[in-house]
Order: structure tokens, then C-alpha cells, then sequence
């Protein structure tokens, strides 16, 4: 039984309700998502801007409600769970550490606010808490008393992840955790997830658009392409070869230390499609070079393919 699990999901935007002279804009966002995350799994979801990642993202945290389908958490409904239940079992990391930081609240402050949300001990307990959690994020002690604005963009995302980790949840939604760092800075705080997934046995949904860090992060990678997942499996066997010309194309794309080639050319045939009028049948068909008449015409579901499922018509060999 998987521990996290999304049947079937489906979430639109009306854009405007229309009106007797023109029809309703309605944004498809997510179509017919079906995802199966196992308890203490590292799932990387990745696609351009727009795909439907943190819309996704935010349906797990509960902050949405699909328009159909559902989301579950050990077999319970997400929307069964309260505020509160939900703040303890999952948790956020957003891509920038500062804006999502109080900027009058000191580490100390912004690290114990769920524990004082949840009325959890004494303030000599909380202190000792937020000690022990800045320990475990590789925060020295002195800045306990320090202000945002007084950190670097590296201790603002560790201010941000030990309060995160502090009340203990079992599941982690990273969107985008270091994009907005240094590239000096990002893998340090790669790493930190990772001994951290480890110390604290976390689920983790690790959602990003560049490809290097999902692969030195996740155990399986989801690629989604205009609402829709495409392909899914074990990241070393998607990204070693891909079974979906989406897929592989994104991996094209994706400028690798000492590449030396200069930018890489992509074998598509068009610009992305407007998710309020979604091309028919495969959505990836407009810009596909191995479509065909049947990719216009009909849906591919996700299918089992060497080990992992790709929803194409004619996967790549």
C-alpha cells in the first residue's frame, strides 16, 4: 500500500466565468494524475513552467482541493485531515528562503513557530528544540538571535528547513529548495537533504525543473508535460534511457559539467500549447517527431515499459 496516493486527479482554473457572447476560460492545470509514493521514497517530479508541478504541490499540502479525483496520506483522505493535522504530518520548503521568512522575527522566533502554534512545552523546552534543530541543519548557535536579513541565502533555506523539521512531519514537499541559492551554495544544501531524509526517515517530493539535482537526489522521477504525468520509474533508468520523446528531449536539454558543445539543439516542432485549449489526443503530439495520426487522435495511458510506465504511442527505442 503506498503511503501517499493520488487517484485520478484533475484541478481547473476558471479564468473568466464567460458570458453570453463568449464562452468560459477554464486553465486545466492537472489532468488525471495517478501517483503511488511509498513511505520514506524521494520523488522528483520535473517538467517546464507550467506543467502542473506546484500545483500538484499544492494539492498534496492540502492548500487546494482537487476539481476531481483524490488525494490520500495512509489511506486517509486529505481533506479529512485538519489544518493542524496536516501541518504535523507535512511539511513545505519553498524556492526562496527569504520572502517565505518573517523579516521581524528572529531564527529562534521563526524556527519555534510551530511549536508555539501547537502549544507544544515551555519556552526553556522550545529554546532547547530550536538548539537542537539548528544543530541538526548546521546552524551555529550564535545566530539564534539573528535577523533574515542578517544571513546569507544558504542559512535563510536552513532557517527555513529546520523549521520545517521541527514539529516533526513525515513528509517533505520541496519546491524548488535551491534554485534561488548560489550555485556554490546549492549543493550543500542537496546534500543537507539528504542526511536529513536519512536521520529523520522522510517521505520527500522533490519538485524541480533542472534535471542534475533531481538525479542526485530522487529514487523515482515523474515527468509531467501540460498537466499530465508521461513517464515514471527509477531515475537512473529514465534518465539513462528514456521512453518518452518528451523525456528524452529534456535530457537534451539539460547542460552537463564540461559539455563543451555549446547549447544543445531540441528536435521539437512547435512551442508549448496553451493549457485552456490542451491539443487533443497525447498533449506532447504538436511538437512530437515521432507522432503519427493515432498520437492526434487518441489519449496514451501510462503503459509498462522496461521497467517503469511511459504514456506514449511510440516510445522511443
Amino acid at each position: 500500500m503506498s503511503f501517499v496516493a493520488v487517484r485520478e486527479v484533475e484541478r481547473s482554473y476558471v479564468l473568466h466565468p464567460g458570458s453570453p457572447f463568449r464562452q468560459p476560460a477554464v486553465l486545466k492545470a492537472l489532468r488525471g494524475i495517478k501517483l503511488d509514493i511509498a513511505e520514506g521514497e524521494i520523488l522528483g517530479l520535473v517538467g517546464e513552467s507550467g506543467c502542473g508541478k506546484s500545483t500538484l504541490a499544492r494539492l498534496l499540502l492540502g492548500i487546494e482541493q482537487p476539481s476531481a479525483g483524490e488525494v490520500s496520506i495512509g489511506g486517509r483522505a486529505i481533506s479529512a485531515f485538519s489544518p493542524r493535522e496536516r501541518a504535523r504530518l507535512i511539511q513545505p520548503i519553498f524556492q526562496d528562503p527569504y520572502s517565505s521568512l518573517n523579516p521581524r522575527a528572529t531564527v529562534s522566533a521563526a524556527i519555534a513557530a510551530p511549536l508555539e502554534i501547537r502549544n507544544w512545552g515551555d519556552a526553556r523546552s522550545r529554546a532547547a528544540a530550536v538548539a537542537r534543530m539548528m544543530d541538526a541543519v548546521g546552524l551555529p548557535r550564535y545566530l539564534v538571535h539573528a535577523y533574515p536579513m542578517q544571513l546569507s541565502g544558504g542559512q535563510r533555506q536552513r532557517v527555513a528547513i529546520a523549521r520545517a523539521l521541527i514539529g516533526e512531519p513525515r513528509i517533505l514537499i520541496c519546491d524548488e529548495p535551491t534554485s534561488a541559492l548560489d550555485v556554490s551554495v546549492q549543493s550543500q544544501i542537496l546534500n543537507l537533504l539528504i542526511e536529513l531524509h536519512k536521520t529523520f526517515k522522510l517521505t520527500m517530493v522533490l519538485i524541480s525543473h533542472n534535471l542534475a539535482v533531481v538525479s542526485h537526489l530522487a529514487d523515482r522521477v515523474a515527468v509531467m508535460y501540460l498537466g499530465r504525468i508521461v513517464e515514471i520509474g527509477e531515475t537512473d533508468a529514465v534518465f539513462n534511457r528514456p521512453r518518452h520523446p518528451y523525456t528524452r528531449e529534456l535530457l537534451r536539454a539539460m547542460l552537463l559539467p564540461g559539455h563543451g558543445k555549446g547549447l544543445p539543439e531540441l528536435n521539437l516542432k512547435a512551442d508549448f500549447p496553451s493549457p485552456v485549449s490542451p491539443p487533443s489526443g497525447c498533449s506532447f503530439h504538436p511538437r512530437c517527431a515521432f507522432a503519427s495520426d493515432i498520437c492526434a487522435a487518441r489519449t496514451p495511458l501510462l503503459t509498462p515499459v522496461d521497467g517503469r510506465e511511459a504514456a506514449c504511442h511510440h516510445p522511443p527505442a
